[in-house]
């Protein structure tokens, strides 16, 4: 950066602090490798792509700018000058060009979000302004940056649209159901999408600390002084591993009507990615650069995430995910465990040595002396 701060790209200040700048990089530099399944499976659902052709001429995308144009504060040097500036702070470290227009919302609800299908938009909310201290919202704002790097905004338009058609059709059975289909496809992509945006905003922020901070907030409001970071990962541990069969099951029920992955998982997730030889590559400055784009391989971003699921399947210590494992590798007793998973899952089968270990406590009917192993 030059001495007086200002930058030939038009970004006119630079970090308050010395933070590494990305040139070039490519928003799959930073994607989770679900994000890049996510939109491979919904851009092969069957009559998406004309569903969306059709919905793109249709969508309000003048009137919501005029919208917020007309009812909301544009960020600007004049108005919310410190936003302004973590824009143009989260533009340049990400390296994109056209700084996206960005508004503040009057609404007490915290919330963030990057929507558009010509150019993206950015919208905060009052709630999440007060809540947030300065890096907080330094990496609130790179997270956004990084679905307008990504590409995201345009899912996230049609997704907006369509869950508000849905409510609107609710009556036609058939109608319905196809809407639905559709928008739980891109519920689950939007999920995986903000895992990558989290990314994107520690790159921003280049503090994970204040990540942390802001999702712990996310979830329990502005009582920072009552909450404690290596606490609220432990919850993400108890949550990842808690449970039986049952429980697991009712994860998936919890998580599918949700926008957005839960707080603990989200900051679970961003940890573990902070830790990875991923993360200090791109902050050593080797990560894929947006010239190479066109020489991707649809098949090997395939593959990567394949065997990305399959990991994350093999180390969770979910009781439904180990099941899973244990059907990949065959496990002797599985009928048992099964039986028992409704009742503690995750108690190991009696070893041969066992007294107990005849048919009666091997099929989980005989007597227990002693609770599941937690």
């Amino acid at each position: 950066m030059s001495d007086d701060g200002r930058e030939r790209t038009g970004h006119e200040r630079v970090p308050s602090r010395q933070r590494r700048r990305f040139p070039g990089i490519s928003s799959r530099a930073y994607e989770h490798p679900a994000d890049r399944s996510a939109l491979v499976a919904l851009r092969k659902l069957s009559g998406f792509d004309t569903v969306f052709k059709a919905l793109s001429g249709l969508l309000p995308e003048r009137s919501l700018r005029l919208l917020f144009l007309s009812d909301s504060v544009r960020v600007s040097e004049r108005q919310f000058a410190h936003l302004h500036t973590m824009l143009l702070d989260a533009c340049y470290i990400l390296d994109l060009e056209k700084v996206p227009p960005m508004y503040v919302t009057q609404d007490p609800q915290p919330n963030a979000m990057c929507i558009g299908l010509d150019e993206p938009i950015i919208v905060v909310t009052t709630g999440l302004v007060e809540l947030l201290d300065e890096e907080e919202m330094r990496a609130v704002v790179g997270h956004e940056v990084g679905h307008a790097l990504s590409g995201h905004s345009v899912y996230r338009t049609v997704l907006l649209f369509l869950t508000t058609l849905a409510l609107k059709v609710a009556w036609i059975p058939l109608g319905n159901l196809a809407v639905m289909a559709i928008v739980t496809a891109l519920r689950e992509w939007f999920r995986k999408s903000e895992l990558s945006a989290d990314r994107a905003g520690l790159l921003v922020g280049q503090d994970l600390r204040a990540s942390m901070r802001g999702l712990m907030k996310m979830a329990g409001g502005n009582h920072l002084h009552e909450m404690n970071v290596d606490a609220f990962l432990e919850q993400a541990e108890e949550y990842e591993a808690g449970g039986d069969l049952r429980d697991s099951v009712l994860k998936i029920l919890n998580v599918l009507p949700r926008s957005h992955p839960f707080a603990t998982v989200r900051a679970a997730e961003l940890k573990k990615w902070a830790e990875s030889r991923d993360h200090q590559r791109i902050m050593d400055g080797h990560y894929p650069r947006r010239s190479e784009d066109k020489d991707t391989s649809v098949g090997d971003s395939f593959r990567e995430s394949a065997a990305s699921y399959a990991g994350d399947v093999k180390d969770s210590q979910d009781p439904l995910m180990k099941l899973v494992t244990d059907l990949a590798g065959g496990a002797g007793d599985l009928g048992g465990r099964v039986r028992r998973g409704f009742d503690g899952f995750r108690s190991a089968p009696p070893s041969k040595d066992d007294p107990r270990g005849g048919q009666d406590a091997q099929d989980g009917e005989g007597p227990r002396d002693t609770p599941p192993a937690s």
